[in-house]
């Protein structure tokens, strides 16, 4: 699954499904949680190229240091693994929430 497949399911999940009663702080909410969301997509996104560049200088043969390749790329995993943790936790919430009768 790509990042913007991610940002964009998220992006469904965070619109406010509240009638109009609290509906300005909920878009307020919203907003902040899509710039969290965003935020740490591009992180994780980051790093995952970053790991990607130093895997492709490890068979070139240009690194020098084969630890710190691994670190990177063991950080970028529990970093990915992290976010598909968060992203399976909104969405339960999410399917519960749409459980609830009113």
């Amino acid at each position: 699954m790509s990042v913007d497949a991610i940002v964009s399911a998220t992006a469904a999940l965070a619109a406010p499904v509240m009638p109009a009663a609290g509906a300005a702080n909920v878009a307020g909410q919203t907003g902040q949680f899509m710039e969290m969301v965003t935020k740490g997509l591009g992180e994780v996104n980051q790093q995952l190229i970053s790991t990607q560049t130093g895997l492709q200088q490890l068979a070139v043969g240009d690194v020098q240091n084969l630890h710190q390749v691994m670190i990177q790329m063991e950080e970028a995993r529990m970093s990915f693994q992290l976010l598909v943790q968060v992203r399976n936790r909104v969405l339960e919430t999410y399917q519960d929430l749409m459980k609830m009768s009113v």
